[in-house]
């Protein structure tokens, strides 16, 4: 049986993503050698070669995490019962709450998503519509039950929201003025804001 843990430090598989995540953040993905990750997390090759096929299997991993983080709650608001103005409302603040707390990985993913060989960037690309589906779906069922504005098409709408998160890795900062909360709040705010009929 494969061992799932190395001394009391935790799971290897986390330990390598923690690591992997911390020096792409710092160094580059390109300039970060699995060696290196393997060093810093206190593993052996052969222990990282268990779980990982290669280093792009890692920056995969890096962000496709999070985005099954992101799924898996937008799905949960979205299959919730209630109004729609508060189920699209809460997954609009979640996405945002959810990247800024996995901000080194969006970032590192968005920055180095190009070293990815076309398959698992095609995966990716799959990973993310299927989540931009779901989430204009929430639109949509505004739209046609009346409470949504249908000046704006849902596509345009979903652009819109996801644009400002994805710029949140070049603006936002921990020390800064404003909570991830605040920060979900206000764009969620203008999002409705923008579909009010």
């Amino acid at each position: 049986m494969a061992r799932t843990t190395d001394g009391d430090h935790g799971p290897v598989p986390q330990r390598l993503l923690a690591t992997a995540t911390r020096l792409f953040a710092q160094r580059g993905y390109d300039r970060t050698s699995v060696q290196e990750v393997v060093e810093s997390a206190g593993v052996t090759k052969g222990a990282f070669y268990h779980y990982f096929d290669s280093k792009e299997d890692l920056l995969h991993e890096v962000y496709a995490r999070v985005l099954r983080l992101q799924q898996q709650r937008l799905d949960g608001y979205a299959d919730a019962g209630g109004p729609v103005e508060d189920r699209l409302r809460e997954a609009a603040a979640d996405v945002v709450v959810t990247t800024i707390e996995n901000l080194d990985d969006a970032e590192i993913f968005f920055r180095s998503m190009h070293h990815l060989g076309p398959q698992k960037r095609q995966q990716v690309r799959a990973e993310r519509r299927r989540y931009h589906e779901r989430f204009r779906a929430l639109v949509e069922e505004g739209q046609r039950s009346g409470r949504f504005s249908t000046a704006t098409p849902a596509d345009l709408v979903v652009d819109y929201h996801f644009g400002s998160v994805h710029h949140l890795s070049t603006w936002y900062r921990a020390d800064g003025p404003l909570s991830p909360r605040q920060v979900a709040d206000h764009l969620a705010d203008l999002l409705m804001r923008a579909l009010r009929p």
